[in-house]
């Protein structure tokens, strides 16, 4: 059958200007696995996640990438949205 994977990715940006990210994955509905940005890990929320955790953190391709998007892609998308929200407000 059918399966559903879900994913939730962004950024804050701080009131000091830090960036903080996130990104947690879900499978059929259940926590399947979330990034630390902090330690650069996954965790794995059962052990059919342990093999994918395992994998991309010895692969070490996924981290790079998301480490450019949080720390670069994110926040950058962000003020841009904030201040296109900030001029249609200014305009009403």
């Amino acid at each position: 059958g059918a399966h559903t994977i879900q994913t939730i990715r962004g950024c804050d940006i701080l009131e000091d200007g830090r960036v903080r990210g996130y990104y947690q994955d879900a499978y059929d509905g259940r926590d399947f696995l979330t990034f630390d940005m902090n330690t650069m890990t996954f965790t794995a929320s059962d052990e059919a996640s342990q093999i994918t955790k395992r994998k991309w953190e010895q692969d070490g391709s996924f981290i790079v990438p998301w480490k450019k998007y949080v720390e670069n892609i994110c926040p950058e998308w962000l003020r841009k949205y904030v201040s296109y929200g900030r001029a249609a407000l200014a305009r009403k």
